[in-house]
């Protein structure tokens, strides 16, 4: 959702997104404290962001937003499971080839995968999942926020995250969610 905001912003805000792989598999990596519905759900979750950065690796910064958009448009409204079959299909629709689906079942990636995963975390403390977003040297979890925001109010959230970025000492607002995330 934040990605898809993101995506609202760039089109009324001067900003200069640069999309990262980041991994809820790799956060939670070694974890034991966790539900086994939910181990299970993390260890599929590692062949697409492997082919994530092999696809970054080969073609650029650039194809990470058309693979992800691919990917989490079959995953989430889609509702598809991450197989072969899907990730092949969202490398076509990223005009990626389709053998970079190796990756999935390769630990080639994973030091990169963990590196550029890193990059993002240690920047808010492994105390916070994903998204994270970076404003002017400031990095924050977040936002998280459904359904992502269009036009001026994407754009108005925007200015709100620009601002506390610019306020020192500013850490956390937060509440409890009450619904799931909206496709729209």
């Amino acid at each position: 959702m934040t990605s898809r905001w993101m995506l609202e912003v760039e089109k009324i805000r001067p900003v200069d997104v640069r999309w990262h792989v980041m991994s809820l598999s790799v956060l939670n990596s070694g974890r034991e404290d966790i539900p086994e519905a939910y181990k299970e759900m993390l260890e599929r979750g590692w062949g697409p962001v492997r082919v994530c950065i092999a696809a970054e690796q080969r073609f650029g910064n650039e194809v990470l937003l058309p693979l992800y958009t691919a990917l989490g448009t079959r995953r989430h409204p889609g509702g598809e499971e991450f197989s072969r079959e899907m990730i092949e299909a969202a490398l076509t629709e990223a005009g990626l080839p389709t053998d970079l689906a190796d990756a999935a079942d390769s630990t080639e990636y994973d030091e990169a995968l963990i590196k550029s995963h890193h990059d993002g975390m240690d920047r808010v403390g492994m105390d916070v999942g994903t998204p994270v977003i970076s404003v002017n040297g400031v990095s924050f979890f977040g936002p998280v926020v459904t359904p992502a925001p269009k036009g001026e109010d994407a754009g108005r959230l925007w200015d709100g995250v620009v601002l506390v970025a610019g306020t020192p000492g500013f850490f956390e607002i937060k509440r409890s969610r009450d619904q799931g995330p909206i496709f729209d």
